[in-house]
């Protein structure tokens, strides 16, 4: 339970409360502090300040009880029991040096900055969302804390805030730092490519029986019958939660009133893109558009010319690739070709083909999405109270189907494969984010059967306990059956071979110092310019690994890389050439440039908290009765 009230009140406002416990394994991981002698009552001395063993014994079984959930199941190794020992007594020894230096410097919390971090905690508000007592009485009293103990760690924790804070302030990033950063954040590559797609590949010739079923048997488990389980599971998510709870109207109302901008339907246009490398190229394009080229024309005059094409449908403005093309093409008139503008890119030219007008909403239009939305807000305040509960029902010995229906647990079950697929080939319904699906997939293939469920923490705010009562093992499928299926598949390999023959022999001639250009000419190949590349950024019709790969190129460098089917390019392979590299100054953008500053400001404050917490630590000159320490773990 502690556990979850820490990661609950981690959420939001909620983070300043146990703070201190978890900066120190952020900062130093396994303890350097057992430098021990053993001797006395106390478990460690730091200062001024003891470590006592119920102190650490507490805080170990909660960090215990958070690994073991974050195992999903079976009991911690020895191995792992003592690193969690060193963590958590690291972080008691690190919180133990800051509260000696708190009295040291003698730094105070007034009772009004004390009551209103309380007050702001989401923990601890009620319906109407303001502070209620017996909501923090309720949530005090199912983590065991007294109100003058909560209290007490929320004032400790407020006057370090104090003392850090302090520390990091007034840092300022060095003016060749941020010129450096802002260079390689805005770096622009250029590349030279050839494409390779499999379609384009010679087509070899039929294979035989014999050279069919050998492709067969030599990966027989590519065409395996997948294994499937039987699961039962209850999932825990702000979502399902969020269903148990009832919004006030005037809840609603007041949210919607506050949220006008982004609950109304904004201007949506859809543009047709034409990307050039340079001015003049991009205004030969819009010369032949608005001479009465259609669409497909333009496209294949991009394609020929070295420039790029894109169609966007339906996208608000913060959709559109670069503040310069947003702002044109949301002034510009319906069906006029417009530009260049010069972007991020390169040089744009766009014609806009359809708008669709904002559309703004009544409250009453609106009434069961903001409901909704308002309901999951405060389903992420009680999930740590919920999953508390939930864990309660199954540490009991309940199974899955005792969970009680007020809890907001969604209950499932059913035959599914690895990949989350019913025995139907359809996806199996389990609720949460694809983070959380796969979580409880592998989950699901990992446990053994007929194991008792665990609460197992999972991403996004989640939980969930799974049974498995079934299985059923792969099975090979019969040659007959998939015959025309590795039929196509030998074929689509002999494709690939092709292909990454061409790519393999193009790469060897720049290797050579002949440029990927006229490598291409000899091979009767055209290569494509690609519009200037960022590495913030996706570019139209690049592939993301050849994107990704130009950012690790030395100037004039190629490289070859295998292209996945997707929604823009074509599987095949890619080879491509750096044949220009720009980074431009800091000054060539104030605005992006003070941001940076301030960014780097923060973070450099970050570090000087750090070093200073260290240097306390250090200071404090901390010892631990290592014989006391060995019999606690035993």
């Amino acid at each position: 339970m502690i556990g979850l009230f820490r990661k609950f009140l981690n959420s939001r406002g909620g983070r300043l409360f146990f703070v201190v416990l978890i900066i120190p394994f952020v900062l130093w991981g396994v303890a350097d502090v057992a430098r021990n002698f053993g001797g006395g009552s106390s478990l460690a001395t730091v200062g001024d300040q003891t470590v006592e063993p119920g102190e650490f014994q507490a805080a170990y079984r909660q960090q215990l009880g958070q690994v073991g959930r974050m195992m999903g199941s079976g009991e911690p190794t020895p191995a792992v029991r003592q690193r969690v020992a060193a963590q958590t007594l690291d972080g008691l020894v690190t919180q133990a040096a800051l509260v000696s230096q708190v009295r040291r410097l003698g730094v105070a919390v007034p009772d009004e900055a004390l009551k209103a971090a309380v007050f702001a905690m989401p923990v601890f508000r009620g319906q109407g969302g303001s502070f209620d007592r017996r909501q923090f009485d309720s949530v005090l009293q199912k983590n065991n804390l007294s109100e003058g103990r909560f209290l007490e760690l929320m004032r400790t924790d407020l006057a370090q805030r104090q003392i850090l804070d302090a520390v990091g302030a007034g840092t300022v990033a060095p003016g060749v730092l941020v010129g450096q950063v802002f260079a390689f954040q805005h770096e622009s590559r250029t590349l030279e490519m050839v494409e390779l797609p499999l379609s384009a590949a010679v087509e070899p010739p039929a294979p035989s029986d014999d050279e069919v079923r050998r492709f067969y048997e030599d990966d027989p488990g590519r065409y395996s019958a997948p294994a499937y389980r039987h699961v039962k599971m209850v999932v825990l998510t702000p979502d399902t939660v969020a269903k148990t709870i009832t919004v006030p109207d005037a809840d609603v109302e007041a949210y919607h009133a506050a949220h006008l901008a982004e609950l109304d339907h904004p201007e949506t246009r859809s543009v047709e893109v034409v990307v050039a490398p340079d001015e003049a190229l991009a205004q030969r394009l819009a010369a032949q558009w608005s001479g009465g080229a259609d669409w497909g024309v333009m496209q294949a005059a991009a394609a020929g010319a070295g420039a790029s094409a894109v169609a966007l449908d339906d996208v608000g403005r913060d959709a559109l690739p670069g503040a310069e093309l947003a702002d044109a093409a949301f002034a510009a008139a319906p069906d006029v070709v417009t530009g260049p503008v010069k972007g991020a890119f390169g040089f744009q030219v766009f014609k806009v083909v359809r708008v669709t007008a904002a559309e703004e909403q009544s409250a009453g239009a609106v009434k069961a999405a903001v409901a909704q939305r308002v309901a999951r807000d405060r389903a992420v305040d009680v999930m740590a109270v919920r999953a508390g509960q939930l864990e309660d029902v199954l540490a009991a010995g309940n199974g899955l189907d005792q969970v009680p229906a007020d809890i907001g647990a969604a209950l499932l079950g059913g035959t599914l494969d690895a990949q989350g697929n019913t025995a139907e080939g359809s996806p199996a319904p389990i609720p949460g984010t694809p983070a959380l699906r796969e979580a409880i997939l592998r989950a699901a293939f990992l446990l053994a059967a007929n194991a008792a469920p665990v609460l197992t923490e999972g991403p996004d705010g989640s939980y969930y306990a799974i049974v498995v009562d079934d299985e059923t093992k792969a099975e090979p499928k019969p040659f007959a059956a998939v015959q025309e299926q590795v039929r196509e598949d030998w074929l689509h390999d002999r494709r690939r071979r092709a292909q990454e023959a061409v790519a393999a022999r193009l790469l060897a001639a720049v290797k050579g110092e002949t440029s990927l250009a006229d490598a291409a000419v000899v091979a009767g190949l055209r290569t494509e310019r690609s519009p200037a590349l960022m590495r913030s950024m996706e570019a139209p019709g690049v592939p993301a690994a050849v994107a990704q790969a130009a950012f690790g190129l030395a100037p004039q460098g190629a490289t070859m890389i295998e292209v996945k089917a997707g929604a823009e390019v074509p599987e095949g392979f890619v080879v491509a050439q750096l044949v220009a590299v720009e980074a431009p100054p800091v000054a060539s953008d104030a605005v992006g440039g003070q941001q940076l500053q301030t960014a780097l400001n923060a973070a450099l404050g970050q570090d000087m908290a750090a070093v200073y917490v260290s240097a306390v630590r250090d200071r404090a000159k901390p010892t631990v009765n290592r014989t006391m320490l060995d019999g606690l773990l035993r």
